[in-house]
């Protein structure tokens, strides 16, 4: 191995606020977690309608949001992000991560509730205040992230910041290329906060048949943008053609593995999310049938005449 590679494997870009903020994430959920779950023990009443019960502290849940925060650590300052500076497929590595593995994980720990409890007493009042039925702040919110608004913000995110002269810039610039990963990141928040359900749910419903078809939607910008780079032609992004190459990849071979992890890895996560929406469908419609029958098969039922059933 190269000294410069080695240099590169062993480089971690330890930038202060981004650590100072993800270990408080971290520690305010984890703080919350803990309450919310010895509340819950310490209650005499464990009915099933007990409010505590919505936001069970189930320990997968820690597990969950813990695993995002440590992933998003490795997305924004392990050698992934310094490899991205080299490499096209591991920039995409990294995208893949900010848009389609992380923000799931940290969202269907539901981390709103676990987060407020894990704040002080004055700022769980706040935020719950700005949260409530009739606040200012939940009803912009409301209107800003109506599902199809965060559809096109999406699809124009992916699609405007793999322009080559955006991408070019993301690249030459540390501030641009923040931006960059901090819209990737939040938008893909916004979009998974929908499939997901997790609080606050201001949104109404969003039934599974919606949910099926707001991750349909996604497939094709998504595929389109990964096979465009894939069969490009010629090098999409000058700043590569700059750089020194690593592990004998040339410009183009690396151009065509970064296409490919967008267009297959990143379309198979919208799909793996289908394939579990569409069997909890199932479920949900066979346990409907089985208590349907169920109330055929009773003695009682038996005894009562086909039309009054």
């Amino acid at each position: 191995m190269s000294p410069s590679l080695s240099a590169l494997l062993r480089s971690w870009d330890l930038r202060a606020e981004i650590i100072v903020a993800l270990a408080i994430a971290g520690i305010t959920y984890s703080l919350g977690w803990k309450r919310l779950r010895d509340a819950r023990s310490s209650q005499k009443s464990r009915t099933r309608h007990n409010r505590l019960d919505r936001f069970l502290a189930a320990p997968w849940r820690l597990v969950s949001y813990l695993s995002g925060i440590s992933l998003l650590t490795l997305a924004l300052l392990s050698p992934i992000d310094v490899l991205g500076g080299h490499l096209f497929f591991m920039h995409m590595i990294q995208h893949l991560l900010l848009i389609m593995i992380i923000p799931p994980l940290l969202l269907i720990a539901n981390p709103l509730p676990f987060i407020l409890w894990g704040l002080p007493v004055q700022a769980r009042i706040s935020m719950s205040r700005w949260l409530s039925k009739d606040a200012s702040f939940r009803k912009t919110l409301r209107i800003l992230t109506r599902p199809g608004r965060v559809w096109i913000l999406c699809v124009t995110l992916l699609i405007g910041w793999h322009d080559p002269s955006a991408y070019n810039a993301a690249l030459r610039s540390e501030i641009m290329h923040d931006l960059e990963h901090a819209t990737f990141f939040g938008s893909a928040m916004l979009f998974w906060w929908h499939i997901t359900g997790a609080g606050p749910r201001i949104h109404g419903r969003f039934t599974n048949k919606m949910r099926i078809g707001y991750l349909i939607a996604m497939l094709p910008p998504n595929m389109l943008a990964g096979v465009t780079i894939t069969f490009a032609t010629q090098p999409l992004y000058n700043y590569y053609v700059s750089v020194p190459r690593l592990w004998g990849m040339t410009v183009m071979q690396d151009q065509m593995l970064g296409g490919l992890i967008m267009w297959i890895p990143g379309s198979m996560m919208y799909i793996i999310a289908l394939l579990v929406i569409i069997l909890g469908l199932l479920s949900e419609n066979k346990k409907r049938v089985s208590l349907s029958n169920s109330a055929w098969t009773s003695e009682h039922a038996a005894t009562l005449p086909r039309h009054q059933a």
